[in-house]
């Protein structure tokens, strides 16, 4: 989808792994955006590691500046906050099912409108170990106070939708819980 909107993106090794200060990760409700700006959320789901090394996943989406996204990644990266689920499970305790949890993106509406806009099962990513391990060599010291996200599924439209609203959840259908993240966007109207 980035690169159907002019994103030069190159990918040589998978995942693709972008750091992020760590000020720009939140669980509000609200993420300001410049007003007029070009972005939208994908779900994504979250590794948080305690600094005892226990690891928690929430729900979150990866918010991004998709006009910045053209000139620098990384930088579009830090222009808006990652938005992540209040609520968390223990790895440990979803780990037998973690193939099987389902990650779902949806955009929002003003009015209260909830479009689907991305969906699958966690098992059609790399593995959460494997995945570490890829991360853990293209990071200094050890993931101890980590928040993580692991990736993202396509759009089921195929294309960006930017909407004043969105919303990222994680549902484990065996145990019959949900953890999700839900914002809106409050444009910067006010600096003229």
């Amino acid at each position: 989808e980035i690169k159907k909107e002019g994103v030069d993106i190159k990918v040589d090794k998978t995942p693709v792994l972008f750091p992020k200060i760590s000020d720009r990760i939140t669980t509000s409700k609200r993420v300001e955006v410049l007003a007029g700006s070009k972005t939208c959320g994908e779900a994504e789901p979250v590794l948080l590691i305690d600094h005892d090394n226990t690891m928690y996943v929430a729900a979150g989406s990866d918010h991004s500046d998709r006009e910045l996204e053209k000139h620098d990644l990384v930088i579009s990266k830090q222009m808006c906050p990652n938005v992540i689920s209040r609520n968390v499970w223990r790895y440990e305790d979803v780990k037998k099912r973690w193939d099987a949890l389902i990650m779902r993106g949806w955009v929002l509406e003003e009015n209260g409108k909830r479009t689907l806009y991305q969906e699958g099962k966690l098992g059609e990513f790399m593995s959460v170990e494997d995945f570490l391990k890829e991360v853990q060599e293209r990071v200094e010291g050890d993931l101890r106070g980590s928040v993580i996200f692991m990736g993202t599924f396509p759009t089921l439209g195929g294309k960006l939708i930017y909407s004043p609203g969105f919303e990222a959840e994680l549902v484990d259908e065996q145990a019959k819980s949900t953890i999700a993240c839900r914002y809106f966007l409050a444009p910067m109207n006010w600096f003229k």
